[in-house]
């Protein structure tokens, strides 16, 4: 029975790739809210499976699958792939460079994902984390308000891009001791603001984005902060 259950695991975290697929499929009908909803399930999946594989030691009983390498490669169709496809067939970056942004999120994030120096020993994130499918609610959002524009979010994406590449710390919310508690809690709350929003679409509360967003700006302030003390500690001579 704990065999078989190690094995339902992996079959939870490769589900991911069907709500990839059938997102995939909603974007290429133009129906932005179902794709977005595949993208909460894919990222509720990737958000639960790790404690799942330790409840049921699933290294230890299928050492032959690399779980790890499982995760990452649906974490590459969910969080990055499904996301640009969304960003090019929505329009959301000008059609004469759409291409180009659209390049610059794969390739910066296949690097981020095979970096040796990915995910640090005490949890951190290295770079952008390749949040894409974040990324691109908030600008779908914008743009759909007239807040924004296709120019400004080729702008915004292709920094990000480039923000893959400068080794900063980023709090990986499950794992990073330091104000974890805190972290998931604010995160579960700000994850129904993120169902809320994508429910509401196309007309979403200026309000509720608004107040969604004071997390990621926590999230970025504790990772700056966190990240800043652990280069002092790594400047200290032994």
């Amino acid at each position: 029975m704990n065999l078989f259950q190690a094995w339902l695991v992996h079959l939870y975290t490769a589900a991911g790739a069907v709500a990839a697929f059938f997102g995939a499929v909603a974007v290429f009908e133009d129906r932005y809210k179902d794709a977005f909803l595949w993208m909460i399930a894919a990222t509720f999946i990737d958000a639960t499976d790790g404690v799942l594989a330790r409840r049921a030691q699933v290294a230890a009983r299928l050492p032959h699958i690399d779980g790890a390498r499982l995760d990452d490669i649906v974490d590459y169709l969910t969080f990055v792939f499904l996301p640009a496809l969304l960003v090019y067939r929505a329009g959301l970056a000008p059609p004469t460079i759409d291409e180009l942004v659209v390049a610059a999120m794969l390739l910066s994030s296949a690097y981020g994902f095979t970096a040796a120096d990915a995910k640090t020993d005490d949890y951190f994130f290295t770079g952008f984390p390749s949040y894409w499918n974040i990324v691109a609610l908030y600008l779908y959002v914008g743009v759909q308000r007239g807040v924004l524009t296709p120019p400004i979010t080729a702008v915004v994406l292709l920094a990000l891009s480039a923000m893959v590449f400068w080794r900063v710390g980023y709090v990986y919310p499950s794992r990073t001791p330091v104000w974890r508690t805190a972290t998931i809690a604010l995160g579960g709350l700000w994850a129904l603001s993120i169902l809320a929003i994508v429910l509401m679409l196309p007309r979403v509360s200026f309000v509720l984005v608004a107040v969604s967003l004071t997390y990621p700006v926590y999230y970025l302030a504790l990772s700056a902060m966190l990240h800043a003390r652990r280069r002092k500690v790594m400047a200290v001579p032994l």
